[in-house]
């Protein structure tokens, strides 16, 4: 794979077991931006220890909509970590959002989690506190170090499967075993 032209937009990055980055080891990142400017993901298997009924307690908005209480946030990255991010499809019309492309997008403005405590829409949702940023060239870099694999997204791996199912099943779309994966492994 040429990564110097390759756009990993709506792409999961997959740590290598070699990954230096305590942040990124053994984490699935969904990559929502990836332009010569940089890059912008989440990770989705990472799970912290509150809930988005403690989450909306401490920004001061009600969640009545049933079924959200005890969904946990995620360590979206290590970038604004006392910031909130929004994983969500569909991705709808919200004041702060990046649209990855018509079933999802990133959105980060309050009005999100206003209607996810209301409404419970959108009802697929992964929220995180922080994200994962790359600088110009620099992810590009970290792939030619053989620091990551990369997947194309599935979304039912985000929204369908539990976080600790999440990394296993994005290596099973390469064919490969966690487990059995060399430290020194190249591109797939």
């Amino acid at each position: 794979m040429d990564t110097g032209s390759a756009n990993l937009t709506h792409h999961f990055l997959i740590a290598m077991p070699n990954m230096a980055d305590p942040h990124f080891t053994r984490t699935l990142t969904y990559i929502a931006e990836h332009s010569d400017q940089g890059a912008l993901g989440v990770i989705v298997n990472r799970p912290i220890d509150m809930t988005l009924e403690a989450l909306f307690e401490r920004v001061e908005l009600p969640l009545e909509a049933e079924g959200f209480s005890g969904q946990p946030v995620y360590f979206g990255g290590p970038v604004q970590t006392d910031r909130g991010f929004v994983l969500h499809r569909p991705a709808g019309d919200w004041h702060s959002t990046l649209r990855v492309n018509d079933e999802i997008a990133l959105t980060s403005s309050r009005d999100i989690l206003q209607a996810i405590g209301s409404t419970g829409e959108p009802r697929e949702v992964l929220i995180s506190l922080g994200y994962a940023g790359w600088a110009a060239g620099q992810l590009e870099e970290e792939l030619a170090q053989n620091a990551w694999l990369t997947v194309p997204a599935d979304l039912a791996i985000i929204f369908d499967l539990p976080p600790e199912e999440r990394l296993v099943a994005a290596m099973q779309k390469l064919g490969v075993d966690f487990a059995k994966l060399s430290e020194v492994a190249g591109h797939a």
